[in-house]
């Protein structure tokens, strides 16, 4: 490649790299949350404890994971901005994925004792700083992949992702958790952590041909001599915190795929197969819903379609766990429908340009990744434990936990009212509308500084 020409615009391939990436991240997510709520608190915590206490603690490390989230975000967050979007997608690709099969690999209580959850919460850990560039290198490679009239629908693929890492999990969970007790707490459980080698060799492969996208090598071409995670921090603090608070709403999802799992096995002793298909057959319409919501925010605005979604899956979560309570099928399938596969996937569809385009190109990563993944170790760790101990040591309250999930409402949606919309810009467009003129000049005086030589960007070596 030359310097002059730029790396062709590829937003089928970028979105599909995206969408398999994060289908990787929800397929951890998903397969630690449900054996967090069905398996690893038998095999990981002592059996003198209570079922409510183990259960907590089980998802207690499932909150870990989360909780060191920001702290990978200041690492790869810069990095996707220095070194390339795709760089970053790589190394959390092969952190995520090896994280997940060395958690199948692990002994038990039985085996080694309190060391067991020691080794998982460790696992948790690095997994955490993996999950933290993930997301925003991926939605940002397709967004500046994509055509100005596309870019919520492309970036929408990204958060397919939940969906399709959601309904794999539970595919291979449904048959697994219907197996006899003594073969399931052996060995069965393993399957499903070592089935994500697959899911890595498949997104590597789909990955390794992506380039940079052309946006980006443009910019490294100028050579702006500024540390990406400084300026965010000094001109761009306040969209971080709307993301932050923006981001929180992720928390009723955490609730609907893990607290509510053991909310209706272990508090209301419903058929574990049944409950999980709940949250497979939502799973696939979303599959579906969110690529037409990411359509529609392309028409009607990323902050009408976020804050529509926003309200709806607040509202419904109440009913939803109410019908757990009850026992019927019907109402269970219905509520749970309504809350993830229609108003969630209207957030998920929503939330990945309408995030990106807070901030300019040269700092994207690094503003998207601290934003959410702040907000989401928020979430994810108030969501799941917060409404698990206000359910009572039986699992048996729903009103407490559904507070929770209108507070998240709550802070959501308010934070998106100061929110601009975006959509009607063009990228370059809004590299002017997010700085001010006091950060414009400070990057143009950045430009005539002396920087060390960089290579093009465009296809880095070892990553073809």
């Amino acid at each position: 490649m030359t310097e002059t020409t730029l790396p062709k615009k590829t937003p089928v391939r970028a979105a599909v790299a995206a969408w398999i990436g994060t289908t990787l991240e929800y397929y951890d997510f998903a397969v630690y949350g449900t054996a967090s709520a069905l398996i690893l608190n038998v095999l990981f915590f002592s059996p003198q404890l209570p079922e409510g206490i183990s259960v907590l603690l089980s998802l207690v490390t499932f909150a870990v994971g989360y909780a060191v989230r920001p702290l990978g975000s200041l690492i790869l967050g810069p990095m996707g901005d220095r070194f390339g979007r795709k760089f970053v997608m790589m190394i959390t690709l092969f952190g995520i994925g090896g994280c997940t099969f060395l958690i199948g690999c692990l002994p038990t209580y039985a085996q080694i004792g309190a060391a067991a959850p020691i080794l998982l919460v460790a696992i948790r850990v690095i997994q955490g700083l993996c999950l933290s560039g993930e997301q925003p290198s991926a939605i940002t490679m397709s967004l500046e992949h994509s055509s100005d009239r596309r870019r919520g629908f492309i970036t929408s693929f990204t958060t397919l992702g939940s969906s399709s890492g959601t309904l794999l999990t539970l595919l291979l969970f449904i048959p697994i958790a219907a197996m006899p007790s003594q073969q399931l707490l052996s060995w069965g459980w393993r399957l499903p952590f070592w089935f994500s080698a697959v899911v890595v060799v498949v997104a590597y492969l789909i990955r390794r041909h992506v380039q940079e996208p052309p946006e980006f090598v443009e910019a490294q071409r100028a050579k702006v001599n500024v540390a990406p995670l400084k300026h965010v921090l000094r001109f761009h603090w306040r969209a971080v915190l709307r993301i932050v608070f923006c981001a929180l709403i992720a928390g009723t999802s955490y609730m609907m795929q893990t607290f509510s799992v053991a909310f209706g096995t272990s508090g209301y002793k419903l058929d574990k197969p049944t409950m999980l298909l709940t949250t497979t057959v939502s799973a696939v319409i979303a599959l579906a819903v969110t690529p037409l919501a990411g359509f529609l925010v392309d028409k009607i605005g990323r902050k009408k379609m976020f804050l529509s979604g926003t309200i709806g899956v607040g509202i419904t979560m109440a009913p939803y766990l109410w019908s757990i309570t009850t026992g019927n099928w019907t109402l269970i399938f219905l509520f749970g429908i309504i809350n993830y596969s229609f108003f969630y996937s209207m957030v998920n569809a929503s939330w990945p340009s309408f995030f990106a385009e807070m901030f300019p190109g040269r700092l994207r990563v690094s503003g998207l990744a601290l934003g959410t993944q702040i907000g989401f170790a928020i979430s994810g760790v108030i969501g799941p434990v917060l409404a698990t101990a206000l359910a009572g040591a039986a699992l048996k309250d729903w009103v407490g936990p559904s507070l929770v999930a209108i507070g998240f409402m709550l802070f959501a949606g308010i934070s998106a009212l100061t929110a601009k919309e975006t959509g009607k810009y063009t990228l370059k467009e809004l590299d002017d509308v997010q700085q001010s003129e006091q950060e414009k000049a400070v990057v143009t005086a950045a430009i005539a500084l002396p920087t060390r030589p960089t290579r093009d960007l465009a296809a880095r070596p070892g990553m073809e």
